[in-house]
């Protein structure tokens, strides 16, 4: 569980709580902020909750230090049946979760950015059921525009 204090801490940290950076850190403005989790192979991992009558992803923000591949553990302890909309390179992935059940996805993201994911069932969306995947980094020098330096903040 992450304090209003910590949470403020953390979104300074990474970046996400100023203009022009990640501004991510503003728009999702409830929920925890996790790390994943980096195994030897550099696969990341990272479990993600709908806890009961919450109507919210546990934590809403998951931040990798890099892009690349994640295996991601969904569980809908909820008594309500929802699903996950999951970005990933080349395609999207769709998770069914009915209550008190349990998937797995695998993702890659390689790009530095941050991708949403939630859950369209109903109007899950609207109240709430929506999170990001914040991918730090920097963007490599063959994918950058052709154009002059921007200003840094």
């Amino acid at each position: 569980m992450t304090t209003a204090k910590e949470r403020t801490d953390l979104l300074a940290q990474v970046g996400l709580d100023v203009q022009n950076g990640a501004t991510i850190g503003r728009v999702l403005g409830t929920g925890n902020i996790e790390h994943a989790t980096e195994r030897a192979d550099g696969t990341m991992e990272a479990t993600v909750r709908i806890e009961p009558d919450e109507i919210a992803f546990d934590p809403s923000i998951l931040i990798l230090p890099h892009g690349g591949d994640l295996e991601l553990t969904l569980i809908n302890d909820d008594l309500n049946t929802h699903c996950a909309l999951l970005p990933s390179n080349g395609d999207r992935k769709f998770i069914w979760l009915v209550n008190h059940s349990k998937g797995m996805a695998k993702l890659n993201l390689d790009g530095p950015g941050y991708y949403w994911f939630s859950s369209p069932t109903g109007n899950d969306e609207g109240r709430g059921l929506t999170g990001a995947i914040v991918v730090l980094g920097e963007v490599p020098p063959e994918a950058r525009l052709d154009r002059p330096d921007q200003p840094r903040p």
